[in-house]
């Protein structure tokens, strides 16, 4: 991970949008991902015990990025677990991610909210102007 990696939160009306910040477009898919989890608990708190993967394949990268959080979205609430850690590969269209988490524990995670879905809403892929990536939208809770 560079020293560029990070995630944020951002005001949005009643949802809350996630971003993403990187050194290069999959490192920020993987921190828009890991503030995705950060809504619902600490990340620190979730231990890497299975693995899952997740493809996604979309005609440009910011309805890849909606894509890949839903579908991670998809997995927290069919297998009931949370995801503290990501490893993306994209290739054009295509996103590849292994996603390390461990099934939902109400006394250890706490969960704060249950994500509905990632919308279009302020969704950006793009390099800022000192070239770092950045990837975002807002999501529904």
């Amino acid at each position: 991970m560079s020293i560029l990696a990070r995630w944020e939160h951002f005001e949005h009306a009643a949802d809350i949008g996630v971003r993403g910040i990187g050194a290069s477009k999959a490192e920020a898919f993987a921190q828009a991902a890991l503030a995705l989890s950060a809504l619902i608990t600490d990340p620190a708190l979730i231990e890497p015990r299975q693995e899952v993967d997740i493809s996604c394949t979309e005609s440009n990268e910011e309805l890849l990025l909606v894509d890949w959080l839903n579908a991670l979205i998809f997995e927290i609430a069919t297998r009931k677990m949370l995801f503290g850690a990501f490893e993306v590969q994209l290739d054009g269209p295509h996103l590849r991610a292994r996603v390390l988490g461990e099934p939902i524990q109400i006394d250890k995670h706490q969960p704060a909210v249950e994500i509905k879905g990632a919308t279009y809403t302020e969704l950006k892929v793009c390099r800022d102007a000192s070239g770092t990536w950045v990837a975002q939208c807002v999501v529904d809770v």
